[in-house]
């Protein structure tokens, strides 16, 4: 079974840095595709930064510039830096990991963690 641990999270002034953990188990193949997304209260979840199996990584708008995504296939783990944070950046923060399905060979299915809280005060 697939686990997905988010860890990192807390609470920093505006301006501030965090550095968001993922650790990925239980899987045969590695992911092919791996992400951040986040949730904001009274808001939609929305895909924050992901990062591909070559290495490709894509960032929202919002975040461009700010917050960095990487991964360490060695130790199965994802990262997200984030930089000179807001407070429109407060959030439930997800890890999800994406497998290619059998039937399909997509890379789409999806395994979430239980997210992690960040919060930034001004």
């Amino acid at each position: 079974q697939v686990q997905v641990v988010e860890s990192g999270g807390g609470s920093v002034q505006a301006g501030g840095s965090l550095k968001l953990s993922c650790a990925v188990s239980g899987y045969i193949a590695r992911p092919c595709a791996m992400a951040w997304y986040r949730q904001a209260p009274g808001k939609d979840r929305e895909l924050v930064s992901s990062i591909g199996s070559d290495g490709t990584t894509t960032y929202a708008d919002s975040v461009k510039g700010r917050f960095t995504i990487s991964q360490n296939n060695a130790k199965n783990t994802l990262a997200l830096q984030m930089n000179s944070l807001k407070t429109e950046d407060t959030a439930l923060y997800y890890c999800a990991a994406s497998f290619r399905t059998v039937t399909t060979g997509r890379c789409e299915s999806q395994y979430w963690g239980q997210g992690t809280q960040v919060t930034v005060s001004s």
